[in-house]
């Protein structure tokens, strides 16, 4: 992965993340759906059978390291309970 993809996805991570506080803080989104949200995020990434399946499996490790509650992997930011 380039430098730029790598810096893009992490800038589009952080910005998701945001997103999903200040809907949680807002209560226009609960926990649950916060967290189902992510859940689904990653089972897509976990169902991939492309030929990047390590690439699939590091990302849904990393999404769900922002799911409270859920194994800490990866290193992710915790989603801060929201």
């Amino acid at each position: 992965m380039s430098m730029q993809s790598d810096n893009a996805g992490k800038a589009a991570l952080s910005i998701c993340e945001a997103l999903l506080l200040a809907l949680g803080d807002r209560g226009v989104l609960s926990a649950s759906e916060i967290a189902g949200l992510l859940d689904d995020a990653a089972a897509s990434h976990e169902s991939a059978s492309e030929t990047e399946t390590a690439a699939h499996r590091d990302v849904a490790v990393l999404i769900r390291s922002m799911i409270p509650g859920e194994p800490r992997g990866g290193g992710g930011q915790d989603a801060g309970g929201a």
